[in-house]
């Protein structure tokens, strides 16, 4: 029975086998580290990367999963469609039928009115004065919009510590008499680069002062009170709304076109609206028709009106239902940036890799649903940069990984090669699967074969070094070819001899049966070859095969060991050859050998045991002599 292997040295060779591992996994760490910290630093600034032309698209998917919803009943758009546009006789609208509008609105009781149209140019006397009273009459606030160069270090060298925040290089406003008579407020939308609408930045920097935005504005006159800022949201009316870098609204889209109650101009001037529709309501007044221009794309809606987008913004600011993208939450982002990808590594180490893989495939698709199932609730979570971040490293240690194993697997075949040279096949496969196969010696049966050539002395003599050692190189490709065949296993060359073992690396029941035949094929071929080499009847062929329990070990030092079996069995063997010599006969078996064959049919000749006395052995052994006397 086989004992158990040498602790250390089991120890010492795993430890050689993961060090690669170990190091590989380490490094993976490293430029996952790296790679996720240039990758977080510029997203908790908020500035702009690749990474978010990936986001865009899976923030417009996580819109689609997560599907339209009621928008606030408090914000109504009244919309100047193709109707009103009729109905006034001229686009854009005279000043004479915004002025009736605005009455219109507030005698039906609207809370406070946002205008987005661009009052710039200065119209008739009579339009622009009866249009700055109707604005004196009401709580409107009028649009005025921001142009932004390229921010360059001098502009955020004049923004100080508000450099979070857009800085624009010049105001279009409204005409004076315009904005003396109501509240301004910039209805300028920050896109994606794909154009869809993302933010509405609430404050802005121009003119050295602080500019707010419409919905900003409107909300404000509504609650009665200036908005507090905070460092990542607003408060209004004691409603807090979370805000993203730079004091911007991150947009949370409420659906496609008319998800915000929309009603017609034209019907509000004609009073077919009604007025219970308005009565304290918070409107919003902007072209819807599709010939204005202003239009954006969304995530619901390839055309959604600016006015819409605005009116979306301003039911944030009283419901406070934004997408809740604050630095927290960039802080959340940048910390699963940073641990996701540390994880996958660390789980496709493992040496299954495949096994490694797939679990940290699951981590990230459970990241990926988290995420997902977080924006339903209006939480922004980034998508995108945990993906990269974890995509990059992991990809890279997979084909680090991969070309250490192949690396691993050329030498392992190397090793697998130089072990065929010393080793049978079939050790050398158990050797490279098990180096520590046969530390501990095994007790078990075998049969052993011994082959020896009768007259190679003088032949040798006769040759020379150069010629002899050809001839044995023959004589060895004969016999390992034979015993190979088999499943046997040449465990030593004894210069025209050899030991062949039938038994290793695991004893098999026919091993007497192969050790049978082995014997007639090499009497066979060694006979055939000696007669065409060096001439018939020059030399002969002496084989003895014995069956028994032997023990099957290493011998030899720390450094240089070969395997091979000991015991009275292999002794008994080896005297065999003295028996052949004796009788004449190319092949002795003895009887435990018979006795042990599965197919007795296999013998040429009816067995004849006669009892032969063994040198350095008391008990005599009984043999059969098969073949005709050499």
């Amino acid at each position: 029975m086989r004992g158990k292997p040498d602790p250390d040295l089991v120890l010492m060779r795993g430890a050689e086998r993961g060090g690669g591992l170990l190091l590989l996994a380490a490094l993976g760490l490293g430029l996952g580290l790296a790679w996720s910290l240039a990758l977080v630093l510029p997203h908790l600034r908020g500035q702009a990367s690749l990474l978010d032309r990936i986001e865009a698209p899976l923030a417009d998917l996580r819109f689609l999963v997560a599907g339209p919803r009621p928008a606030p009943a408090d914000v109504v758009v009244v919309a100047i469609d193709d109707a009103t546009i009729a109905a006034a006789g001229a686009y854009p609208l005279p000043r004479a039928y915004v002025a009736r509008l605005l009455r219109a609105l507030s005698s039906a009781g609207a809370r406070a009115i946002g205008v987005d149209v661009l009052f710039v140019a200065a119209g008739t006397e009579r339009d622009d004065a009866d249009l700055a009273a109707a604005f004196s009459e009401t709580r409107a606030v009028i649009a005025m919009a921001a142009l932004f160069p390229r921010l360059g270090d001098e502009a955020r060298a004049r923004a100080g510590a508000l450099a979070n925040l857009p800085v624009a290089e010049r105001l279009l406003r409204p005409a004076d008499r315009f904005s003396q008579a109501a509240g301004l407020g910039l209805v300028n939308v920050a896109t994606d680069h794909g154009g869809i609408a993302r933010h509405v930045p609430l404050l802005v920097v121009a003119e050295g002062e602080l500019q707010p935005s419409l919905p900003l504005r409107l909300a404000a006159l509504a609650a009665g009170r200036d908005p507090d800022f905070g460092p990542d949201a607003v408060t209004l009316g004691g409603l807090t709304v979370p805000l993203d870098v730079g004091a911007s609204l991150a947009l949370r889209f409420y659906g496609p076109q008319g998800t915000v109650r929309t009603v017609s101009a034209a019907d509000v001037v004609q009073g077919r609206a009604g007025g219970a529709g308005l009565q304290g309501r918070l409107v919003l007044v902007g072209a819807t028709s599709p010939g204005s221009g202003d239009v954006l794309p969304t995530p619901f809606d390839r055309v959604l009106p600016g006015v819409e987008i605005l009116a979306t913004a301003l039911a944030h600011l009283t419901a406070g239902d934004a997408l809740v993208r604050t630095a927290t939450v960039r802080r959340i982002d940048a910390g699963i940036a940073l641990l996701l990808p540390a994880l996958a590594i660390l789980l496709v180490a493992f040496r299954r890799v495949a096994l490694g893989l797939g679990l940290a495939c699951l981590l990230v698709a459970l990241t990926a649903g988290a995420v997902t199932g977080l924006f339903a609730y209006g939480i922004w979570l980034s998508l995108a940069l945990p993906l990269a971040a974890v995509a990059v490293p992991v990809l890279a240690y997979l084909g680090a990984r991969l070309w250490l194993d192949r690396r691993q697997a050329v030498r392992l075949t190397r090793d697998r090669d130089a072990l065929l040279r010393f080793h049978p096949p079939a050790v050398a496969a158990r050797l490279a699967r098990e180096p520590d196969f046969l530390v501990v010696p095994v007790e078990q049966a075998a049969a052993v074969l011994f082959v020896d050539l009768s007259g190679f002395t003088g032949l040798s003599e006769r040759l020379g070094p150069a010629s002899t050692r050809a001839l044995l190189k023959d004589m060895h490709d004969i016999v390992e070819d034979a015993a190979t065949l088999r499943d046997g296993s040449v465990t030593s060359f004894m210069g025209d001899g050899a030991m062949i073992l039938f038994g290793l690396p695991e004893a098999r029941p026919d091993d007497p049966d192969r050790a049978l035949a082995t014997a007639r094929d090499l009497a066979a071929r060694l006979a055939a070859w000696l007669d065409r080499e060096i001439g018939p009847g020059q030399g002969g062929v002496r084989i003895g095969v014995h069956s028994g329990p032997v023990v099957v070990s290493r011998l030899g030092g720390t450094r240089n060991q070969h395997i091979t079996a000991t015991g009275d069995t292999v002794n008994v063997t080896s005297r065999l050859l003295d028996i052949a010599k004796a009788e004449g006969a190319p092949i002795v078996l003895t009887g435990d050998l018979i006795a042990a064959l599965h197919r007795p049919s296999s013998l040429p000749e009816p067995p004849v045991l006669t009892a032969r006395a063994v040198r350095g052995r008391a008990r005599p052994i009984t043999v059969h002599c098969l073949g005709a006397p050499v």
